[in-house]
């Protein structure tokens, strides 16, 4: 059973950037794309989509082979952005590769995803995929000496947590961001799929354990396993509501392999409490880059009414460039509407109001023994926020 046609904005611009967005493209894939390359295309509004949906790069190639019809200086600049990426992606396996040197010398497990190691894995090629920055899962009780490690290579943390709120913020949060003087937020440790008030308790110590391996610019490295990654970045995906097309790319690549244990997939995602997440995110891959939901999981997809609702909302406001900001209330309800248990609802509702962090700590400096009152003071700032609302 084919899902129906989404029932969202047909711009020309959103169609080509859609059409040419396939890292496999078939020749009727190619079809489609010659035919949409119409005189009257708002050819800065095509380079606006892609860039904000982190498809430059495929643009591109899926244009390549009609330079000849692509007004001259608007081909001219997707090649300066893909060159561009070209040297930002070896950049960053250069640095990628110097930080696991270093953390392999301290005896430190770590397992990269997303970024180029995402685009070489699953892409084929670095080239194909925009790379922005680094991604290292961690275990919680490294993050101190690997913080420690990556200064001495010259990596700054973003945020400066107090020495006395760094447990604290290491048991509520989920990552830690570095710039360096090549750049800002270039490295990522996260210890955690997301913050804890979100409420999808992932099995880190599991996701190490089920680690492959997988061979980037000629290094070994640990990435995680396809059923992971899938739903690693099915659930990264709807912390941000799907809002870029790359991040369904990324979804489109995993599910090709032939190889998934969709059953593991499908116990996993009940027991986190992501079924939908899972099932929103097939349905938008089918509706927008027309892939196929898999055997396995395709009737209990289908079957699920919530995620083909939601999947209709979502369609139209990733069309439309609907920018969900992630400290409204709005926000958090869709967060809560979107997982399919009371409970994981209701946890969400708790950890959110309790759960302190950095604007806590920063509003009030309270000595290390009365930390549990910062609850309150979360509270607080919440139900101020929300009233102003």
């Amino acid at each position: 059973m084919t899902p129906p046609a989404p029932t969202v904005p047909v711009v020309p611009e959103w169609n080509l950037v859609l059409a040419a967005s396939s890292p496999e493209a078939q020749p009727s894939d190619f079809n489609h794309v010659r035919i949409l390359l119409v005189p009257q295309l708002d050819w800065d509004a095509v380079l606006l989509l892609a860039d904000h949906h982190g498809t430059s790069s495929l643009l591109y190639q899926n244009l390549e082979p009609f330079a000849n019809i692509v007004p001259s200086a608007v081909f001219t600049l997707l090649r300066q952005r893909y060159e561009r990426n070209i040297h930002k992606s070896l950049f960053l396996t250069r640095e990628l590769i110097r930080i696991l040197e270093c953390l392999d010398s301290l005896r430190i497990e770590v397992i990269s995803y997303k970024g180029v190691v995402l685009s070489e894995t699953y892409y084929g090629d670095m080239a194909m995929r925009q790379s922005g920055d680094m991604d290292l899962f961690v275990r919680e009780q490294d993050v101190g000496r690997i913080k420690s490690a990556v200064r001495q290579l010259g990596y700054t943390p973003r945020v400066l947590i107090p020495e006395n709120a760094e447990a604290a913020y290491i048991a509520s949060g989920y990552e830690c961001t570095f710039d360096s003087h090549a750049g800002k937020n270039l490295l990522e440790l996260q210890w955690a799929l997301q913050p804890r008030f979100y409420a999808v308790d992932f099995d880190m110590d599991g996701l190490f354990e089920r680690a492959v391996n997988a061979t980037i610019a000629g290094r070994s490295m640990k990435v995680p396993s396809p059923e992971d990654l899938l739903l690693v970045l099915s659930v990264h995906a709807a912390k941000h509501v799907w809002g870029r097309l790359i991040w369904l790319c990324d979804i489109a690549q995993i599910v090709k392999r032939q190889d998934l244990n969709w059953d593991w997939v499908r116990a996993q995602a009940h027991h986190l409490g992501v079924e939908r997440i899972l099932h929103i995110t097939l349905l938008l891959a089918n509706r927008f880059l027309a892939t196929p939901i898999p055997a396995p999981i395709r009737d209990a997809t289908m079957a699920d009414k919530a995620a083909h609702a939601f999947t209709e909302q979502i369609a139209i406001s990733v069309a439309e460039g609907v920018c969900y900001e992630e400290h409204k209330i709005e926000y958090f309800r869709l967060m809560m509407r979107l997982r399919e248990r009371r409970a994981d609802r209701l946890r969400f509702f708790t950890r959110l109001a309790f759960t302190p962090g950095p604007g806590e700590w920063e509003t009030v400096q309270l000595p290390k023994p009365l930390f549990p009152l910062y609850r309150l003071v979360r509270l607080a700032r919440l139900g101020a926020r929300w009233v102003k609302w």
